[in-house]
């Protein structure tokens, strides 16, 4: 019998949640998602050092303000990294906006452009990015912007319905649905014990895709965040599912069936819901205490390491400037 991950793949696109390159090659996923915290572990890593150099050596040439050209290093980091996981991988590379602009529309579109034409200027077109933006309004709205020229969204930071609806609504393309953040909140309020069938986590997941499905919404569902191989296997049939490569290999390695919990086959059709406004949207946000606690929560964790990113290059850079 075929391995759990094998069935998993005959069912569900299986993306790579990481920015190690060689387990990128070594697991052969059809896309490759990445994030501030998995680029942060990469640039530390000494296999990269020649990527790390090259980006140091392109901003001492640049002008400016020192943390002008930080970012700058940063945001080329980012594309280098993705411009080699785009030549490992067939499908989309997603590449995350500065997670301290998840408030502001017009910077989030300015950086989501640079971005698109720095991969533009390595080769890598724009068919084969996403842009990864938190699924805050001022995100969704910058990305009803970006999808109208072209350039596709993965919004990220997805814990509640209102968000999923939003982003459906501004034709965004795929949606990243966080599993396991909902799960640790849920148990740190003194829930469980949960299995895979009752995860709280896995269940926000089904509930959006079944709401998708209902609407005849195209926009993408692809579940994230997981803390084990049984929620994995209770979203089995999902659109896309991002996995990390420990749980991937843990799937490689597990035998039995693995049937399918999740497909548009049979859903009745029901009519769209009302389009949200922004203060529909906020009110039901903030009525739902995790979708809010555990959205806040990712930004500041996404911020912070982003921060400990640009001290790293300002100390590489320092140093190469001292040498």
């Amino acid at each position: 019998m075929p391995s759990k991950l094998d069935q998993l793949r005959a069912m569900t696109v299986v993306v790579a949640d990481t920015g190690d390159l060689d387990a990128v090659r070594r697991l052969k996923p059809q896309d490759c998602t990445t994030n501030p915290t998995l680029l942060l572990k990469a640039v530390e890593n000494p296999a990269y050092a020649a990527i790390v150099e090259e980006a140091l050596a392109w901003g001492r040439k640049q002008g400016g303000s020192r943390e002008g050209v930080v970012a700058a290093i940063c945001d080329r980091l980012a594309v280098a990294f993705g411009t080699e996981l785009a030549r490992i991988v067939p499908g989309r590379v997603s590449t995350e906006v500065d997670a301290d602009l998840s408030f502001d529309t017009q910077a989030t579109l300015d950086k989501a452009r640079v971005i698109i034409k720095a991969y533009e200027e390595h080769g890598i077109g724009r068919e084969r990015i996403l842009i990864k933006i938190a699924s805050t309004w001022e995100g969704i709205r910058a990305a009803e912007v970006l999808q109208k020229e072209g350039i596709d969204c993965n919004l990220t930071l997805l814990f509640a319905q209102v968000q999923a609806q939003a982003c459906a609504e501004a034709g965004v393309f795929l949606i990243s649905p966080f599993v396991g953040r909902i799960l640790d909140w849920h148990v740190k309020a003194g829930g469980g014990p949960y299995t895979g069938e009752t995860d709280p986590g896995v269940l926000s997941v089904r509930n959006i895709y079944a709401s998708y499905k209902a609407q005849g919404i195209k926009t993408v569902v692809m579940g994230a965040s997981f803390r084990n191989t049984a929620e994995i296997e209770a979203l089995a049939g999902c659109d896309r599912l991002t996995i990390s490569p420990a749980l991937t290999d843990e799937l490689a390695n597990a035998q039995g069936e693995l049937p399918r919990k999740l497909s548009s086959d049979g859903v009745a059709k029901i009519a769209p819901q009302p389009r949200l406004d922004e203060k529909a949207f906020r009110f039901a946000l903030n009525e739902d205490a995790m979708a809010t606690e555990k959205l806040s929560e990712g930004i500041r964790a996404f911020v912070k390491d982003l921060r400990s990113l640009r001290t790293l290059v300002a100390k590489h850079l320092d140093t190469a400037k001292a040498a």
